[in-house]
């Protein structure tokens, strides 16, 4: 049991008696003594206290307190509540030799007086009673904690991961056959459950306070068509076979367009859906889809529009007029001369001549793994084997900044030069007419049309070109924030490619192996990879 100590009232003296610990209990604190002669008005040298404690290791000490008697000491008990009403401990202390012990029906009656209610432990003070462990905390009364409830959740029973990458084969090139971006489904498969929010139990504190636990959520099912609900609308089905999609918290069933080729036989095609091509699409086509586009074979000078994703198993070759766009990612076994442009990555084994604009990255790190003239730019960074050429083509690699907004900061710089010749023209003559109309000069009534036409042209300008100049300077800011954006390059690097980033830039002078280019106080430069 643990040490403790007990008062001695005798005659002519009151003591304080030490009890050491037995069978592996706990030494007597210091402050447990402190505290309770501070409680009982007893004082007493603290070096002199300190010195008998560690004296009681295993036997007992006894300390002089005072030379004339004390009134004896009942059995007592010092009782603490947590600051959040839901726990309160006591911590008993011995009466002196020959005091009354403390009765459980005494503590009870005091923890009623306290307005203590709830959780009383009485097997816990019974058990005290039973078996004395003084100077240690005991729990004697806890609270109900609130029982916490659940969120509703719904449980989507296909792939919502829209960044999930197609699968790499081991020397580096894309598995056509396992591309991890189309969720396809069959009719009667199961897309959703939910789960209905499970409301909390109130708790309550020692005080018999209420204690509300935190609101629950509830959520719903949210679905396009081609998908059933069940009766207790707590799932949906698909209808069809076709595609699953995920589209901000609503569910959307696709069905799959599929032909063998785009040629004079299907003329050009526009669908709602995913269109799958199990052949060719040949030149001045165009293939137009809501959904995705899936090209098992080559696409030739044709123009592919997807708000989805791209995918060319065998490639494509433009023939300078090839155009493919996508609101998702374009992956594609080659771009031969040909103009790409994704909201998200595009992945390819080799780009050659093309023009490439990647609101993510560019991954062309396969088996071949090159890009060869042309201009690649990404907002997110370029990956790469081998960049440029021994022949040296004009290649051009460019990120950081979103190619739409270099695009946009082109089309103002535009519209700001043409408004400023159009203000340097008029602003003169308007001008020159205030001043004559300060002189008296009489204009006729087709001048004073023509002068306040130009007064509103001026003023449409000066708005428009304020506005422009605005939206010109935000858009330069972004384009300058390109501290992440890097380019790649796991093999040759050669001369004469041109690396930017925002809008620094630089042109390889020599060849250049296993590097990474990145910009850094104002310049590009060259870093280990």
């Amino acid at each position: 049991m643990n040490g403790y100590f007990r008062l001695v009232n005798e005659e002519d003296k009151t003591s304080l008696k030490l009890i050491p610990p037995t069978d592996g209990g706990s030494r007597i604190s210091v402050n447990d003594v402190i505290e309770y002669m501070s409680m009982k008005g007893y004082s007493c040298d603290l070096p002199t206290l300190k010195k008998a404690v560690d004296a009681t290791v295993d036997k007992e000490t006894v300390l002089l307190l005072e030379r004339n008697k004390k009134p004896v000491e009942r059995e007592c008990y010092k009782l603490t509540i947590t600051p959040d009403k839901m726990k309160a401990y006591a911590k008993f202390y011995a009466a002196s030799e020959g005091g009354d012990e403390v009765t459980a029906g005494e503590i009870l009656r005091d923890l009623e007086t306290r307005g203590i209610k709830c959780g009383i432990r009485e097997n816990e003070i019974r058990q005290f009673m039973q078996h004395k462990e003084y100077c240690e905390d005991i729990l004697i009364a806890e609270g109900m904690p609130p029982v916490q409830g659940q969120d509703a959740y719904i449980e989507y029973q296909f792939n919502t991961d829209k960044k999930a990458k197609p699968t790499l084969k081991e020397d580096g090139s894309v598995d056509f056959f396992n591309l991890n971006i189309l969720s396809h489904c069959k009719k009667g498969d199961v897309l959703a459950v939910l789960h209905k929010e499970e409301p909390g139990k109130a708790g309550s504190d020692l005080f018999g306070e209420r204690i509300k636990p935190a609101d629950v959520k509830s959520a719903v099912l949210k679905f396009g068509n081609n998908i059933e609900l069940s009766e207790n609308g707590m799932m949906i089905t698909s209808l069809v076979d076709g595609h699953v999609e995920l589209v901000e918290g609503t569910v959307f069933v696709s069905d799959m367009l599929q032909v063998e080729n785009v040629d004079n036989a299907t003329g050009n095609i526009d669908y709602e859906g995913t269109v799958q091509i199990n052949g060719n699409v040949t030149t001045n086509f165009e293939v137009r889809a809501h959904g995705d586009i899936v090209v098992k074979g080559v696409v030739e000078g044709a123009t592919l529009h997807a708000d989805g994703n791209i995918v060319i198993a065998r490639g494509m070759n433009g023939m300078g007029k090839g155009s493919l766009y996508a609101g998702g990612n374009i992956i594609a076994k080659f771009l031969e001369n040909a103009t790409a442009q994704a909201e998200g990555y595009v992945a390819s084994e080799s780009i050659l001549h093309s023009r490439i604009m990647a609101g993510g990255e560019v991954n062309v790190d396969g088996k071949r793994g090159f890009i060869t003239g042309g201009r690649v730019c990404a907002t997110g960074g370029i990956n790469v084997k081998t960049l440029g050429s021994e022949m040296g083509a004009d290649t051009v690699v460019e990120v950081g900044a979103d190619p739409k907004i270099k695009n946009r900061i082109a089309e103002l710089q535009k519209l700001i030069e043409e408004d400023t010749k159009t203000l340097q023209t008029v602003q003169p003559v308007l001008v020159a007419t205030k001043q004559k109309l300060a002189q008296g000069v009489k204009f006729s009534q087709d001048q004073l049309k023509h002068i306040q036409s130009l007064a509103l042209v001026n003023q449409q300008k000066s708005e428009a070109l304020s506005a422009n100049q605005a939206e010109l300077n935000e858009l330069m800011e972004q384009a300058g924030n390109t501290t992440e954006a890097k380019i790649r390059v796991k093999g040759m690097v050669y001369p004469g490619t041109k690396i930017c980033i925002g809008d620094v830039s630089m042109t390889v002078q020599k060849n250049t192996h296993y590097c990474r280019f990145i910009r850094e106080r104002g310049d590009v430069k060259v870093a280990p990879y």
